[in-house]
C-alpha cells in the first residue's frame, strides 16, 4: 500500500498532486517537404546523367569528331549557364543532408540514416563531378572554334573517361533515390507513430494537511 504524503502510515491520498507527463516530442514540419523536395532533384539529376548515358553519348558516338566536339561545347554551356540547373544540383545535397540530421534529433534514427547514405552517395557524385567531368569538360571549352580544330585525341578521353563516370554518376544517383523513397516511407511511418501532445489538465485540488479537532 503506498503511504499519503500527509499521513505516513496512512493510505495514499486520491487528491494528492501528481507530477506533470513529459511533453511529447511533435513531428517536425520541415523534414517532411525537405525529403520531397530532396527526392525530386535527385530524381532530376539521375534522369539527366541516365539521359547522357542512353542517348546523348551514343548518339554523338555516331557523329566524327568535330561535331561531337561542337555539340558537347554547346551543352556544356548551356548547363554552365543555367540558374535551374545549379539550384537542383545544390539543392539535392543540401536538402538531404538537412532532413537526415533533423530527423536525427528527432529520435528517428532509421529515416536519417538512409537520408545520410543517400547524403554519401550523392556527395560521391558531385566529388567525380568536379575531379574528373568539370576539368574534362575545361578542356574541352579550350579547344575552341571545333572548325579550326586539328588534333581530336580529346573525344577520345571523353569516349573513355567522361562516359565512364557519368555511368558512376547515374548509378550513384539512382541508388540514392532509392535510399530517399525509403527514408520517405520509414518518416512516414514514424511521424504516424508518434504520439499527439496531451492536452493540459487543470491541477487537482489541493487540500490542507489534516489536523485532529481540540476540543
Amino acid at each position: 500500500m503506498a503511504a499519503n504524503p500527509y499521513h505516513p502510515y496512512g493510505p495514499a491520498n486520491p487528491y494528492a498532486p501528481v507530477p506533470p507527463p513529459r511533453p511529447a516530442r511533435r513531428p517536425s514540419r520541415t523534414t517532411g517537404p525537405l525529403l520531397v523536395t530532396s527526392t525530386v532533384t535527385m530524381g532530376l539529376m539521375a534522369g539527366l546523367f541516365f539521359t547522357f548515358d542512353v542517348s546523348i553519348m551514343p548518339g554523338l558516338a555516331r557523329t566524327d569528331d568535330r561535331v561531337y566536339v561542337e555539340a558537347m561545347q554547346n551543352f556544356n554551356q548551356l548547363i554552365d549557364n543555367s540558374g535551374l540547373f545549379a539550384l537542383v544540383f545544390i539543392v539535392a545535397f543540401i536538402a538531404t543532408t538537412t532532413a537526415a540530421v533533423l530527423d536525427f534529433r528527432r529520435g528517428h534514427r532509421s529515416p536519417a540514416l538512409w537520408a545520410a547514405i543517400a547524403a554519401s552517395l550523392y556527395l560521391v557524385a558531385l566529388l567525380i563531378t568536379f575531379s574528373v567531368n568539370i576539368p574534362l569538360n575545361m578542356e574541352l571549352a579550350q579547344l575552341g572554334d571545333p572548325a579550326k580544330v586539328t588534333d581530336f585525341a580529346l573525344v577520345d578521353k571523353f569516349k573513355g573517361i567522361w562516359e565512364t563516370t557519368n555511368i558512376m554518376r547515374t548509378l550513384l544517383c539512382v541508388s540514392a533515390l532509392g535510399c530517399l523513397a525509403h527514408c520517405l516511407k520509414l518518416h512516414g511511418r514514424a511521424t504516424a507513430a508518434a504520439p499527439a501532445p496531451a492536452a493540459p489538465q487543470a491541477p487537482p485540488p489541493h487540500f490542507p494537511p489534516y489536523a485532529p479537532r481540540t476540543r
